[in-house]
């Protein structure tokens, strides 16, 4: 039986997903997290099979909390999920640890296919999400865009000021000092010649980082 970890901070959204993976042969939901802090924990004390993790969540997020369930349990398999298709996340996510990339609204059956794939240890990225990443590739091939030249920290640390989140509220959620994360926020108005918070917020609204109700 393949042990799935749902990680998702809409209670609804974890329901359906229950309901569509306990429907399906050999795979069984274990447990449920609203948050990349909660999965962390779960997986200290026990070791799920897959882990499907969103990317947008309060706190750590979807791709710190990748990292260190990896340092945690090389083992486990992490398959990214997201709301949009055209994030600039899937690299982000692959460099992390993950080994599958899934958009929210794929079908029962994909879903239930990238699990059993990756516990294949195959990567598996749904197509929109692989096109939009080869054609990424084309289009920037020689170039530095805006978005590459962030670490995934930097991108992290950005996400979470554009949540609202206060310097000290970053800095608790990353175990790192406030003055890391002034640190963090300047190379951001730096390398994205921004100016405040306000201008990253708009940054992170055009290049679909966040939603508007987000």
């Amino acid at each position: 039986m393949i042990q799935v970890l749902l990680v998702d901070d809409h209670a609804l959204f974890r329901s359906g997903m229950k309901s569509i993976l306990d429907a399906q042969e050999g795979i069984t939901v274990v447990a449920e997290a609203e948050n990349g802090e909660d999965a962390v924990a779960f997986v200290r004390r026990t070791s799920p099979d897959v882990i499907l993790m969103d990317v947008n969540m309060p706190g750590i997020g979807g791709i710190e909390a990748t990292r260190r369930i990896l340092r945690i349990d090389p083992e486990s398999k992490v398959i990214a999920l997201t709301a949009l298709d055209d994030q600039p996340f899937p690299n982000q996510l692959l460099d992390a640890g993950a080994v599958g990339y899934l958009t929210k609204g794929c079908p029962a059956d994909e879903l239930s296919l990238a699990i059993r794939q990756v516990m294949r240890e195959e990567h598996y990225i749904c197509n929109e999400v692989a096109q939009r990443l080869s054609l990424s590739a084309l289009v920037n091939k020689g170039k530095s865009t805006a978005l590459a030249k962030l670490s995934a920290r930097e991108m992290q640390v950005m996400l979470m000021i554009t949540k609202g989140s206060t310097t000290r509220q970053i800095a608790d959620a990353l175990f790192v000092s406030p003055k890391t994360v002034s640190t963090y926020r300047t190379r951001l108005f730096e390398k994205l010649e921004i100016h405040n918070d306000v201008e990253l917020t708009h940054f992170a609204l055009r290049h679909g980082l966040i939603e508007l109700n987000g």
